[in-house]
């Protein structure tokens, strides 16, 4: 193994103006057994260590900030750290080990215990939450709270607001008043952000500004209620914890000097709150190290403060600054990618990752000319990488938000890939989602009264019981559409009926999909906004991202299978074999992960940067979130982005690359040229679903093609013809106005409407 030496070196923190010493890595002769010799022998073997991880382990006094680059191996620096200290002579009950998971903490002290000996079980580690719960216990009685005082939920909490909702008049037909999911929200995001709640509502909430007074009336009473009855939530854990240290004296002397090592993981992700707590649980020793990487807070919407991290030298003046740099997770050339995306930040600690793993492959960059092409390319990588060796649980495919991977999904569904989706919804899963497809789902089943059911309950006045009565009679009627119009309503919902009634009339006249989705978003959008009414601006994307997919089928029935993306949950669906499929997960998900091959998809301008992010710290998240979901990927990095989006007024605009990417350096990643595209494109499965390979140049033509439109006095019977989605194919029949039949290699008979599939004729 190649060893390394110390070199210190001056870091200037440019927010807070102090200078700090630092230790970074760089080559050397002299091995680590040398080092540890000048400091006496020791029962530990750290020769597992790096330079600048074995300093952050034996500098144990005074305050110290580790800034751990991806993949630099800080939670074995935090082992060692517990296991020296331990060895040191320090009680175990005087180390406090502050972790975001519980599972964290017990983890590393289990390793802590199998370098040394079982003393590291009676080191206090745990969140921040937990230890807020135990110390209250303990002091409370110095702010009137008992010992015995309950912890509540979420569900909990949204109780008591529905309790205090009503009790205060906030309910009620005409009052469009939040709900208790988003007062909640707003309630718990003021104490994490440390924001007053009237400057959070104008900020985040504008469209409910008129509640204001009512939620400011309704704060207090929820807070009141739960100090008369003796409950906590998780917010007040925190808020306590600090009044506690912060108001009374001794409690603060007994706690600080019970606790003489402090060390809190993922420092970066801490909010004001849990900052003013590591100040005031180290007074008196200042004996803190915080671990964290200012380059991946990305949690700004949980309440985490990036600065937090940046201002630890001004809380702590003495403050020595370590930086772990040499990564173990990826190859030099993916980590040349990263180093470029992060050193364009405005505010950073400035690191270089290096790696001394092999590796010469450098990222690809793939400009599709759109979604569809962008999932069809993704697609066909992945089957060349399993082809590879690749295993499908190595491979992940990252996206800013959500519904980023509807045409993916639908891509992969076709081809039989299993997947896990993580952080965001599937496309039928979110509830405004399952609302629209329920009425084509109607029209393609009449008898799905689970479907029925969904829609009859969008009336008002109409409960569960009422809404399980008709959609009974309904699924047993031979005319399930006629009984609707017919059905004796109460008189409270008569009207609301006979509109549900009036839109399946004139759904039933129509063959276009798209035109029905039309229809239905008529009648929807007001039902839609009653329903989501607190945060339906963030729902309606979802609703144009369907709009768009919609618009290329003219077969219903098809687009109701291809969203069928996955069949309900059974109780034996956690199987061992779960465990074989690929990811496809939001990067704030993905944080702390790691694949062989990474797939980061959507990086077009206007939508990574979110179009919204203004200018300063909301730009420079996006860039740390970009530099996250890089840092995932060990061997293989693909980035990707459609060169046309669709607008939410279903017009299409040509788009650039993220300026994230047009400002990198030349060489740290390499372009796919577009006449390069059909050998990625053209066979993303092995097999086709009857077995046999389909040859790799499939659709060659077809991509060099213009996108013209093509009209039924193009087509004949036999026709080649390509879709973007669906791949090649041949016409079948020519139906009755702009309808035609086409059987894809692929995806079989596809009944497409010539309005809205982008169809071109394959030419020799």
């Amino acid at each position: 193994m190649e060893h390394y030496y110390k070199q210190s070196c001056v870091f200037v923190n440019r927010r807070c103006g102090e200078s700090t010493a630092v230790v970074k890595s760089a080559p050397m002769q002299a091995p680590i057994s040398n080092i540890l010799n000048s400091h006496g022998s020791s029962v530990i073997d750290l020769n597992d260590l790096n330079p600048a991880q074995y300093e952050a382990v034996i500098r144990t006094e005074g305050p110290v900030l580790v800034i751990a680059g991806a993949g630099s191996g800080k939670t074995r620096t935090l082992v060692y750290r517990v296991a020296h200290l331990l060895e040191k002579g320090v009680a175990p009950e005087n180390i406090l080990l502050l972790t975001f998971t519980r599972k964290s903490a017990q983890e590393m002290l289990w390793r802590a215990g199998r370098l040394l000996n079982d003393s590291c079980n009676r080191v206090v580690g745990g969140t921040f939450h937990g230890i807020a719960n135990m110390l209250l216990r303990r002091y409370g009685s110095y702010l009137g709270f008992g010992s015995n005082f309950t912890i509540i939920d979420r569900s909990d909490a949204e109780g008591i607001i529905n309790l205090l909702k009503s009790s205060l008049g906030l309910t009620g037909r005409d009052l469009q008043f939040p709900s208790k999911r988003v007062i909640i929200n707003m309630i718990s995001g003021a104490v994490n952000k440390s924001r007053a709640l009237e400057d959070l509502v104008f900020e985040q909430y504008v469209h409910l500004s008129e509640h204001t007074e009512d939620l400011l009336r309704l704060q207090k009473h929820y807070k009141d209620f739960k100090f008369t009855h003796g409950l906590m939530d998780y917010d007040d854990l925190l808020i306590n914890w600090k009044r506690l240290m912060s108001e009374v004296p001794e409690a603060r002397q007994a706690i600080a000097s019970r606790y003489t090592h402090v060390m809190v993981d993922e420092y970066q992700d801490t909010n004001l709150v849990q900052a003013e707590i590591v100040r005031l649980i180290a007074h008196g020793h200042d004996n803190v190290m915080v671990v964290g990487d200012d380059s991946q807070s990305i949690y700004s919407f949980r309440g985490a403060d990036f600065y937090n991290i940046m201002r630890f030298p001004k809380l702590f003046p003495d403050t020595h600054i370590i930086k772990l740099e040499e990564n173990y997770r990826s190859t030099q050339p993916i980590l040349s990618l990263t180093n470029d995306i992060i050193c364009h930040a405005s505010e950073k600690y400035t690191k270089t990752l290096f790696t001394r793993l092999e590796g010469t492959v450098k990222p690809l960059l793939f400009a599709a000319t759109d979604e569809r092409e962008e999932a069809r390319f993704v697609a066909g990588k992945i089957s060349e990488l399993v082809a590879g060796g690749v295993r499908f649980q190595d491979i992940a495919v990252l996206f800013r938000s959500g519904f980023h991977s509807y045409k993916l999904e639908i891509e992969l569904a076709s081809g039989g890939v299993d997947f896990e989706k993580r952080g965001g919804l599937k496309l039928t899963e979110s509830a405004h989602m399952k609302d629209v497809l329920s009425f084509l789902r109607i029209l393609s089943n009449p008898q799905d009264n689970l479907s029925w059911n969904r829609v009859l309950l969008h009336l008002d006045k109409v409960g569960p019981k009422t809404a399980q009565k008709i959609a009974a009679q309904i699924g047993q009627s031979p005319e399930p559409f006629q009984l609707l119009a017919e059905f004796p309503a109460g008189k409270a919902w008569e009207e609301g009926l006979r509109r549900l009634a009036n839109l399946f009339e004139d759904l039933l006249q129509e063959e276009s999909p798209a035109v029905m989705y039309e229809l239905i978003m008529v009648y929807y959008q007001s039902v839609f906004e009653r329903l989501y009414h607190d945060d339906y601006p963030k729902r309606q994307k979802d609703l144009e991202q369907l709009q768009g997919i919609i618009s290329e089928y003219a077969d219903l029935q098809a687009f109701v299978d291809d969203t069928t993306l996955d069949p309900p949950e059974s109780a034996s669906s956690h199987r061992a074999e779960d465990a074989e499929r690929m990811v496809l997960s939001t990067i704030h998900s993905a944080k702390g992960l790691e694949w062989e091959a990474v797939f980061v998809i959507g990086l077009a301008d206007g939508r990574f940067p979110h179009a919204k992010a203004e200018p300063g710290e909301q730009w420079e998240e996006e860039r740390r979130l970009l530099y996250v979901a890089a840092t995932r990927a060990k061997k293989h990095l693909y980035l990707s982005y459609p060169k046309e989006l669709m607008t939410p007024d279903r017009q299409f605009r040509r788009v650039g690359m993220s300026p994230f990417l047009s400002e990198l350096k030349g060489g740290v990643f390499e372009r796919i040229q577009e006449e390069r595209q059909s050998s990625f494109v053209a066979n993303p499965y092995p097999q086709s679903s009857s077995g046999g390979a389909f040859p790799r140049d499939t659709c060659l033509a077809s991509l060099k093609k213009s996108r013209s439109k093509v009209s039924v006095k193009d087509l004949a019977k036999g026709t080649r013809v390509s879709h973007p989605f669906f791949g090649q194919g041949a016409v079948v029949t020519l139906g009755s106005g702009r309808s035609v039949d086409v059987l894809f290699e692929r995806h079989g008979l596809k009944t497409l409407h010539l309005d809205y599939a982008k169809l071109t004729i394959v030419t020799d």
